[in-house]
């Protein structure tokens, strides 16, 4: 199963659409880099006062995080299981 994910930088998740948690350093490394852009375009652009700027500076980061999500990642799909009620549980 590994081999399977040796190119993929994000697997598809388990349950839903979209991807889960990445599986390699790159993966890692595009998420922090992606949350240290929006914290510097937060800090450049106060979302009090410039919030258009802000919206679209976070928006443009966006998708370039979900085009890199689309390219490096398993191709996602609908999946859907039955959770464990026992696994439900918020606290144990």
């Amino acid at each position: 199963m590994q081999k399977k994910h040796k190119n993929k930088w994000f697997p598809a998740k388990k349950n839903g659409w979209g991807w889960g948690k990445p599986t390699a350093w790159q993966g890692w490394a595009v998420l922090v880099i992606y949350f240290a852009m929006v914290g510097a375009i937060s800090v450049s652009y106060d979302p009090k006062v410039a919030l258009k700027e802000w919206g679209v500076g976070v928006g443009i980061v966006t998708v370039i995080l979900l085009l890199i999500y689309w390219l490096k990642g398993e191709p996602p799909s609908w999946t859907w299981k039955r959770i464990d009620k026992k696994k439900k549980r918020l606290f144990k």
